[in-house]
């Protein structure tokens, strides 16, 4: 009698799916490479849905959850990740219902950043979409009981921070108005440690830190999200494959990016 084997694992090139709504999870990317430098990852950029933080929770949680579903149908992934806060915490769970895969999200690093604090007051920078969330509401209450947690919208740094990975200088004005604007907050002169609640963001870290002062530590989840990852990995075959970029939009919109992303190490570059 023919008995079929038991499948062991996804292939050993099935490859981790990250998903961005522009470049802002190229730090997270990093942070991977780091633990897992042998994985395959095909990394999405949704450019035609760029920004996700001026949308609803509406829209944002059936863009994600159907552009998840139709990648993971073309590249058989072993694993997702949504690397971006915004969708994350909206679309998490719905993703999770979606796919039959791992997701692994990105969320605000306040348990982190509440151990590190000093004074007890913490800033979190994120998208409007993200500062407004119950998930938000939910770490704040379970992490930083006792702590003063001053949130503050800077969907501008987005754009900075895609303009930094198309070869421009980030414009240091619109990250001084950011700082004075968080600041400006009761409280606001005491922030010693800084969460940056966008993977955007830590692209821009020493333009924020030349603002904040070297005395605000910045934390961001990258390393966290790695880990996470690499433990959900961490008995499974990996191939040796050159990492893919993918993105929606134009391929006019995707050229601008080449020469940044060919910096990171992309073998290829392509519309989705």
């Amino acid at each position: 009698m023919l008995v079929e084997r038991e499948e062991s694992g996804p292939s050993a090139d099935a490859p981790i799916l990250m998903l961005d709504s522009g470049v802002g999870g190229l730090s997270v990317l990093t942070a991977l490479r780091h633990v897992l430098p042998q994985a395959p990852v095909i990394y999405a950029a949704d450019l035609a849905g760029l920004p996700y933080g001026d949308k609803s929770e509406r829209e944002i949680a059936a863009r994600v959850a159907g552009l998840l579903g139709r990648m993971s149908e073309r590249y058989q992934p072993r694993l997702a990740c949504i690397a971006c806060n915004t969708a994350s915490t909206i679309a998490l769970g719905m993703v999770r219902d979606v796919l039959e895969i791992p997701v692994v999200g990105t969320v605000p690093a306040i348990k982190p950043a509440a151990s590190l604090t000093r004074s007890g007051v913490i800033g979190l920078l994120g998208t409007t979409a993200t500062i407004r969330q119950p998930y938000v509401d939910n770490l704040e209450a379970e992490f930083a009981a006792g702590k003063t947690l001053i949130r503050h919208a800077a969907p501008e740094l987005v754009g900075e921070a895609e303009a930094m990975l198309r070869g421009e200088a980030a414009d240091a004005d619109v990250v001084r108005r950011v700082v004075e604007g968080l600041r400006a907050h009761e409280h606001g002169e005491k922030i010693d440690t800084l969460v940056l609640a966008c993977t955007h963001f830590p692209l821009l870290t020493e333009a924020l830190t030349r603002e904040l002062g070297e005395d605000v530590t910045l934390v961001d989840g990258a390393e966290g999200i790695a880990r996470r990852i690499a433990w959900l990995t961490r008995e499974q075959d990996f191939a040796d494959a050159p990492m893919r970029f993918v993105a929606t939009g134009s391929e006019e919109r995707l050229a601008l990016y080449r020469p940044a992303l060919a910096r990171y190490g992309f073998a290829s570059t392509e519309l989705f």
